[in-house]
């Protein structure tokens, strides 16, 4: 069970690392390139654009929970199944387009904010933040159901804990990165957090998988290939956290590694359909 709380944990950390990083964008080109009465106006627009976005990214938590409130019997275990694939596909296409447009994320929001200061259209900025944070938050929203649907019975507040600590670590995180933006290697915490996304996305898969077999939707292929549970037990604390952050199975069945192993192919096809560019950079 601590793997899911991991999961929450690395979820709101880096879906918050990008959001805080986006309006530190912003606000930075503000305060150096505005003057003093459009630094003020803009920072209203700024603030009043991420209110706007977080509250879209709650309005869709409310519409998903109310629709998963509907449904009975498998019909919910049916929609918690595709929920979590959503959110396994949805972590791979943001890893594919960080990938290839990270490195003018930082210049389209400095134009962006450039256009709205020199033509005075206050409510582009607005627009500018609510889309960027919205989109960081719907796909957390996504993320998180996807983790607790398929997690089954989970603490409110191991889960609530684990959000507190994914708060904080991204709070302290930032507040680390402002002081060493210059020098700190962007392109390193990019391509790292890149992977841990992709194996949350995978552990995502199998932990669908799994259900999936469990409600007879799947038939599992034979019984398992090998049985590593001497040396990591997916079942005990140690490998259920590794299970949870990696989908790593101690037995598994011609099935499992088929769709674990298709997962990590078509992963490093995309990845590999186009050179790797630098991550943008806070300077």
């Amino acid at each position: 069970m601590t793997g899911i709380y991991g999961q929450i944990a690395f979820v709101i950390w880096r879906e918050s690392m990008e959001a805080l990083l986006i309006v530190g964008i912003l606000h930075a080109w503000l305060t150096h390139h505005a003057g003093s009465e459009a630094i003020a106006t803009g920072r209203r627009f700024l603030w009043g654009g991420v209110a706007a976005g977080l509250a879209a990214a709650l309005l869709l938590a409310l519409v998903i929970l109310s629709f998963a409130s509907l449904l009975e019997g498998d019909r919910e275990d049916y929609f918690q199944i595709g929920m979590a694939g959503f959110a396994a596909l949805l972590i791979m296409q943001m890893v594919v387009w960080m990938r290839r447009h990270g490195r003018e994320l930082k210049q389209d929001l400095e134009r962006g904010a450039r256009r709205a200061v020199a033509g005075g259209n206050w409510w582009s900025l607005f627009f500018l933040a609510m889309i960027a944070i919205a989109r960081e938050g719907s796909e957390t929203v996504v993320f998180l159901y996807g983790i607790l649907g398929s997690a089954g019975k989970t603490s409110l507040a191991g889960s609530v804990a684990a959000v507190g600590a994914g708060f904080a670590l991204a709070g302290a995180a930032f507040w680390l990165l402002q002081i060493c933006a210059r020098r700190f290697p962007w392109g390193i915490f990019f391509r790292v957090t890149e992977i841990l996304l992709l194996m949350l996305a995978a552990s995502l898969v199998m932990t669908a998988l799994d259900r999936a077999i469990g409600l007879d939707l799947v038939s599992p292929l034979g019984g398992p290939l090998w049985d590593t549970s001497w040396l990591l037990d997916d079942g005990g604390p140690l490998g259920g956290f590794v299970a949870a952050i990696t989908g790593y199975r101690s037995r598994p069945d011609l099935t499992s590694v088929f769709v674990y192993v298709s997962f990590w192919l078509v992963a490093a096809a995309l990845l590999r359909a186009r050179q790797p560019q630098p991550s943008a950079r806070l300077s």
